[in-house]
């Protein structure tokens, strides 16, 4: 059974304060010498010799989720995402007080992509640091970022050893975050475009998988889709960005090499976007772009299979109306879909109204789902809504002494905005431990497309950011 609300519904939810919240989830994640105005009050300074290993300094950046790991494919989707909604949803952001932190949040995370990108002498790409710290060593210890001991090596990807999905991936984001500063500061956008197309040219001319090239990564982020759509997803923000059809044609020739369903003539369709597929934003990022047919049908191909079927094929729905597709994480694939239909349903708006609308529904519904509209009546946000997750797996938000998961029984610090991963069956079903990291803990591509998803739905319905949020205290160890 799947609910339908209508708009007066869908505003129950004060989509402002989410929307504020999962901005301050990222601040929350930071790793080097955290800035002057930093408004986490349990986080300090870490990660500080990152990169030492290599003779670089690859502070900053990230915390991948409840652990200390930077990882760089992973993050830079996620990076490439809010720009994304940057650009769709500048509006939302400005009406709730939000722009700011966002532009500050982007260039965080982008001033960390240019120092993992080690260049020439003719500014074309030496290597590129796609991960520091190892998540084997890593995930052996609990306990607070700012009381790390154990090595943290820092891992590259070159011309002998190339990494073709996650440089392209950070190209697109490195292009997207161009699009956004190109007004408030042309100086730092033209770097990073130039950086993004030094990286971009890297990825097509030595081409293979990044975890053939980091292995330790194959085992926390394998590339299962390889790294075919993020040439297409590169391409596609480097034509945004520049506006060059060179680029717009790379895309569309490297779009026909993307995988069709499973013994079918039509594209892949009964998946999700995630960190490692960005097929289906593809197609929607071409239809939008271009008016194909060709690309409309694969967007609309998609996005009916999460909502009324495609081709005898329908997402599975628990009883209490969640769409579900994977047991690790369920409801970070619904947020990214139901970015991607908000943006497709407003492109369909004045050419397909009736499908816009079923698109819109369907991301109402499941983000509703997400905030308290669900059999438990609880929010899947920390720090929002009704009875909220408050032990979600995340070594810096328990604040225990080093070793001890136990202790304290619940988290000592509200890890504000973060979405937990949610229902590990369709079921409806939720355990808030924070030994249960397959349904609760929280990672930074889990808000990617719930940021973007929030915006929009702050763009149809409003919504406001609190007035003394977060309260400020000095940080203690």
């Amino acid at each position: 059974m799947i609910f339908h609300f209508s708009a007066t519904h869908g505003q129950s939810f004060n989509y402002g304060e989410v929307l504020q919240k999962s901005l301050y989830f990222y601040e929350c994640q930071r790793s080097g010498v955290l800035p002057n105005n930093n408004r986490v009050a349990w986080r300090g300074n870490s990660g500080l010799t990152d990169g030492i290993d290599n003779g670089v300094d690859l502070t900053g950046g990230w915390y991948d989720g409840g652990d200390h790991v930077k990882f760089g494919f992973p993050m830079a989707n996620t990076a490439t995402k809010l720009a994304w909604s940057a650009i769709e949803s500048e509006n939302a952001y400005k009406s709730t007080g939000q722009w700011k932190i966002l532009l500050e949040n982007l260039k965080w995370v982008n001033d960390y992509f240019l120092k993992c990108h080690i260049k020439n002498s003719d500014g074309s790409t030496a290597k590129f640091f796609g991960q520091v710290g190892s998540g084997k060593v890593d995930h052996l210890w609990w306990g607070p970022a700012e009381l790390m001991t154990m090595k943290r090596p820092s891992y590259f990807v070159d011309s002998a050893h190339p990494g073709s999905d996650l440089t392209a991936e950070t190209s697109a984001a490195l292009s997207a975050a161009s699009i956004v500063f190109k007004k408030v500061d042309p100086v730092y956008s033209a770097r990073l475009l130039n950086e993004a197309i030094a990286l971009y040219a890297f990825a097509e001319t030595y081409k293979a998988k990044y975890t053939a090239s980091i292995p330790d990564a194959k085992y926390f982020y394998e590339s299962i889709s390889g790294y075919q759509d993020e040439l297409v997803w590169g391409a596609i923000w480097l034509y945004k960005a520049t506006g060059d059809d060179l680029y717009l044609q790379k895309a569309i020739n490297a779009y026909q090499q993307l995988p069709n369903q499973a013994g079918k003539a039509v594209k892949a369709y009964a998946g999700a976007d995630s960190w490692d597929n960005k097929a289906y934003a593809c197609y929607v990022l071409m239809a939008t772009i271009t008016n194909d047919p060709v690309y409309r049908n694969d967007a609309e191909g998609h996005l009916d299979y999460w909502t009324q079927g495609h081709l005898d094929d329908r997402v599975t729905y628990s009883p209490g109306g969640q769409a579900f597709i994977a047991n690790w994480g369920s409801l970070r694939y619904v947020a990214n879909t139901s970015f991607l239909a908000l943006v497709y349903g407003r492109y369909l708006e004045d050419k397909d109204s009736s499908r816009s609308k079923i698109y819109t529904t369907f991301a109402l519904n499941q983000i509703n789902y997400t905030l308290g509209n669900n059999p438990q009546q609880r929010s899947f946000v920390v720090g929002f809504g009704k009875n909220p997750p408050i032990n979600p797996h995340h070594r810096n938000a328990h604040g225990s002494s080093p070793g001890n998961l136990n202790l304290p029984q619940n988290n000592k610090n509200i890890i504000y905005g973060a979405l937990v991963g949610g229902p590990g069956k369709p079921n409806d079903e939720y355990v808030d431990s924070r030994f249960n990291y397959m349904e609760n803990e929280v990672t930074c591509d889990y808000n990617a497309g719930f940021t973007g998803a929030i915006a929009e739905l702050v763009n149809m319905f409003g919504g406001s950011s609190l007035d003394y949020f977060p309260l400020r205290k000095k940080h203690t160890k």
